[in-house]
C-alpha cells in the first residue's frame, strides 16, 4: 500500500487510530502498512509526525505502529499526570502490552532511541532495533550538555516558546540552528507539527519543558551495559553533521552491542531521517525486516 508524502503528513492532522491507557497519561497510537510490526518512538520535543517523511518509504515492506508519547502530539494528558523519562520507558513497554505485539522491531530518533533502548533491552518480544542519531555510551556532547543546562532556569520555557515561533532567530546555532544542515527545514512542516505547538500551546510547553527536566545523565551512564544486553540486530543510523551526538562517538558506540552496524547519512544532521529519508529508510529496512 503505497502512500505519497502529502498523504503521510496528512496522517498526522487527523485523530489518532486509538489511544492506549499507559498509566500515566495515553498515547497516542497511529498504524499503517503491512509486513513485520515495528514500532517508532519519538524523541525531544518532536512526536510521531517525524517519521512521516520515512513512511512512504516503508509502507510497502512493514506495518508501522507510529505513537505519540504522553505530553507529545495527540496524546492525551493533564497537567496532573506525570510526566518523565522514567514513565516514557514505562509506556513504551505498556504499549507493547496493549498492542499485543510479540514480535516487534523498535525504530528509536533522539530521545526516543535512549527511551527504547532502557525499555526493551533483553525484551525476548524484541526482534531488532533501528537506532537513529541518539544518545551515546560514550557520554554527552558539549552541544547537548549546554541545552540542558538552561532547563531549571526561570523563564526557559516560556523564552524557548519564544524562540520557536521567531524564524529568523530559532535558526540561530545556538537555538535550533544545528539541528539541520540545512536550517530552512526548520520550517513548513517541521514548523506546523513541531515548533508552533511550542509557540501556542502553553499546555505542551509545559509538557516539554516537564520532560526535559526529568532527564537524568545516569540513564547516558548505563548505556554501555544495557547496550550488551540488547543481543538483537541493531542498525545505527547518523547523520554526518549531527552536532549533538557526533558520529565519530557513534562510530566508537558500535563494538558495545552484541551486532551492530552504523550507517552515516551524507550531508545530513541531526533529524537524517527528515533530510535523506529514502537513504535512511534504505539502511534500515534490511534489519527491520528479517526475521529473528
Amino acid at each position: 500500500m503505497s502512500i505519497s508524502p502529502q498523504e503521510a503528513s496528512d496522517l498526522f492532522r487527523r485523530p489518532p487510530d486509538r489511544f492506549l491507557d499507559v498509566g500515566a497519561g495515553e498515547v497516542a497510537h497511529r498504524v499503517i502498512g503491512s509486513g513485520p510490526d515495528v514500532l517508532f518512538v519519538h524523541g525531544w520535543p518532536v512526536t510521531g509526525a517525524t517519521y512521516r517523511t520515512l513512511l512512504p518509504h516503508l509502507v510497502d515492506h512493514v506495518t508501522c505502529h507510529v505513537i505519540d508519547l504522553p505530553g507529545a502530539g495527540s496524546s492525551r494528558f493533564t497537567s496532573e499526570t506525570p510526566l518523565s523519562v522514567q514513565n516514557h520507558i514505562h509506556s513504551v513497554r505498556r504499549t507493547l502490552d496493549l498492542l499485543d505485539l510479540n514480535d516487534v522491531a523498535v525504530v528509536g530518533h533522539d530521545s526516543g532511541g535512549l527511551i527504547a533502548r532502557h525499555a526493551l533491552a533483553s525484551d525476548p518480544r524484541l526482534r531488532a532495533m533501528g537506532l537513529i542519531d541518539t544518545e551515546q555510551s560514550t557520554g554527552l556532547s558539549w552541544k547537548f550538555k549546554s541545552f540542558l543546562a538552561g532547563r531549571r532556569i526561570p523563564g526557559f520555557g516560556s523564552a524557548l516558546g519564544w524562540l520557536a515561533g521567531k524564524p529568523r532567530l530559532r535558526r540561530n546555532p545556538l537555538v535550533l540552528g544545528d539541528a539541520f544542515a540545512d536550517s530552512a527545514l526548520l520550517d513548513g512542516e517541521f514548523d506546523e507539527f513541531f515548533l508552533q505547538p511550542l509557540h501556542r500551546s502553553s499546555e505542551h510547553r509545559r509538557a516539554a519543558i516537564r520532560l526535559l527536566r526529568s532527564f537524568d545523565h545516569q540513564l547516558v551512564r548505563d548505556l554501555a551495559a544495557l547496550h550488551a544486553r540488547i543481543d538483537v540486530p541493531v542498525q545505527l543510523v547518523w547523520g554526518e553533521l549531527d552536532r549533538f551526538f557526533p558520529v565519530k562517538w557513534a562510530e566508537e558506540m558500535v563494538p558495545s552491542f552484541p551486532d551492530a552496524r552504523l550507517e552515516v547519512i551524507e550531508g545530513a544532521g541531526l533529524f537524517s531521517h527528515e533530510e535523506r529519508p529514502a537513504e535512511v529508510a534504505q539502511a534500515l529496512l534490511p534489519v527491520l525486516t528479517a526475521s529473528r
